[in-house]
């Protein structure tokens, strides 16, 4: 199993645009074939010092192996995300994977 995680922040105005972000990860990402488990949403706030809720919005998705996933990284609709709602929206991201 393949889990990708991306954390994103978003430019201003930070509400809109993370709504926008949002709207954009369900509607695109969600119905990529391959993706087996499929969530995102915005930070959840915290006192613990070790939690970072600075971001706007993560998501995180589960395939069954690498060949799934970088089927995922080419495929239009994730293509379209990125044109759509990444490029307009985001001024920082970060991509963590693991398996």
């Amino acid at each position: 199993m393949i889990t990708h995680v991306v954390v994103f922040w978003t430019d201003k105005p930070h509400g809109e645009n993370r709504e926008r972000l949002l709207a954009g990860a369900r509607e695109f990402l969600g119905p990529i074939p391959g993706v087996l488990e499929f969530r995102c949403g915005v930070p959840v706030p915290s006192p613990r010092g070790v939690v970072d809720d600075g971001f706007a919005v993560a998501i995180s998705m589960t395939f069954v192996d690498q060949a799934a996933a970088d089927v995922y990284q080419a495929h239009p609709l994730h293509v379209e995300f990125i044109e759509k709602c990444v490029k307009p929206y985001v001024r920082r991201l970060v991509v963590y994977d693991f398996g």
